[in-house]
């Protein structure tokens, strides 16, 4: 069997629908067992990913180039913590913040045309597994496959765990060499030796043990991670505190919006209530008026009823 067979199968049904991944597989496992009795045991035992995997799936099928772009970011992030250049950290951070915002709305988009809504929860580790591509090349690779079983997580300082996170590891391409470390300052056995060839000094037991009891110096790799991961957490600190000012000058400004709207309905109440009183008192106008009308017209109809009996009586008498 060969692994490049099984992980374009699995390619395939990992690009199914969720709820149609176990009956394609059975389907597919069925295929394969008619040509290779191995390869289709081994397509029925892959695994069905999780809701965030899928998702993840999906954007690598339909939008690899969100993953490529956060997996360019993440290669600069590792280079300016090899550099130990707090600034460029300190924008990459806001940069990273703002791709896997824009990364997880087209995961939630993407999801929703294969038609299937997320979570926040699932939502949430779509972002942890796509923090984890930017920070370490094993978990890019798994995620940019398509076959992510379950999400990932990385926290900039250690490498991804991605054993059982991927289906058909062995066809993921390999990762990038880890450079060597720099050479220690340690000074070689030929520098310590004396001049005096063969003649030894009695050793100074004491000494030796407080020697082996003294902590350890960290070494140069640990310690440049360690300095890399205080100047992001200094940079996310940083970032925290300006966004908590911005969104204190907003509250302010919102409050400030409310005290006037608060004025401006209070005096539009005002003109109001005299808008309703002037209408009451023109409704009463108007009532008076239309009685005093009716009265009037009723005593215009008595007054043309008596000038036509006069004229009547004048016509009569006349004749």
């Amino acid at each position: 069997m060969e692994d490049v067979a099984l992980a374009g199968i699995a390619s395939g049904l990992y690009a199914k629908p969720l709820e149609d991944f176990v009956a394609a597989r059975a389907v597919a496992a069925k295929e394969a067992a008619g040509s290779d009795k191995e390869l289709g045991a081994a397509v029925r035992a892959l695994p069905k990913p999780s809701a965030a995997a899928w998702t993840v799936n999906m954007l690598a099928l339909h939008q690899p180039g969100v993953l490529a772009e956060l997996a360019a970011l993440g290669g600069r992030m590792r280079e300016a913590q090899s550099s130990l250049d707090a600034g460029a950290l300190r924008e990459l951070g806001r940069e990273r913040r703002t791709l896997l915002a824009a990364a997880v709305e087209a995961a939630r988009a993407v999801a929703r045309e294969q038609g299937r809504g997320i979570s926040d929860a699932v939502a949430g580790d779509v972002e942890e597994t796509l923090r984890a591509l930017t920070a370490d090349e094993g978990a890019a690779a798994a995620v940019r496959s398509g076959r992510l079983l379950k999400a990932l997580s990385a926290d900039g300082m250690n490498t991804a765990d991605v054993e059982g996170a991927v289906a058909v590891p062995s066809a993921l391409p390999p990762a990038a060499p880890v450079p060597p470390p720099a050479p220690s300052a340690t000074v070689s056995r030929k520098t310590r030796t004396t001049t005096a060839g063969t003649a030894r000094a009695t050793p100074d037991r004491p000494r030796l043990e407080a020697v082996r009891q003294a902590p350890r110096p960290a070494s140069p790799p640990a310690l440049e991670k360690a300095k890399a991961a205080l100047a992001e957490a200094q940079a996310a600190e940083a970032e925290a505190a300006r966004a908590a000012r911005e969104l204190q000058d907003q509250a302010d400004q919102a409050r400030t919006g409310i005290t006037e709207l608060v004025q401006e309905a209070a005096e539009l109440r005002a003109r109001l209530k005299g808008v309703e009183e002037r209408l009451e008192r023109t409704q009463k106008v108007l009532a008076a008026t239309t009685a005093e009308a009716k009265q009037a017209a009723r005593a215009a109809d008595r007054a043309e009823r008596t000038a036509m009996l006069a004229q009547e009586r004048v016509l009569r008498l006349g004749n």
